[in-house]
């Protein structure tokens, strides 16, 4: 079964990335502290599913 959450968050990040790259966003911006903690959580995540 797919893992709807895991792929939602991959998703926002993949937008936001996208953003940050067309716009030249620079790191202290809330958009990459965003990107940040989806990685966080994304880390978290499968560290959850491995058990």
């Amino acid at each position: 079964m797919a893992d709807l959450y895991l792929k939602n968050l991959e998703s926002e990040r993949k937008a936001l990335w996208a953003t940050c790259r067309l716009k030249g966003l620079a790191k202290h911006t809330p958009e990459r502290q965003r990107i940040a903690a989806l990685d966080t959580a994304i880390a978290a995540h499968k560290a959850k599913q491995k058990g």
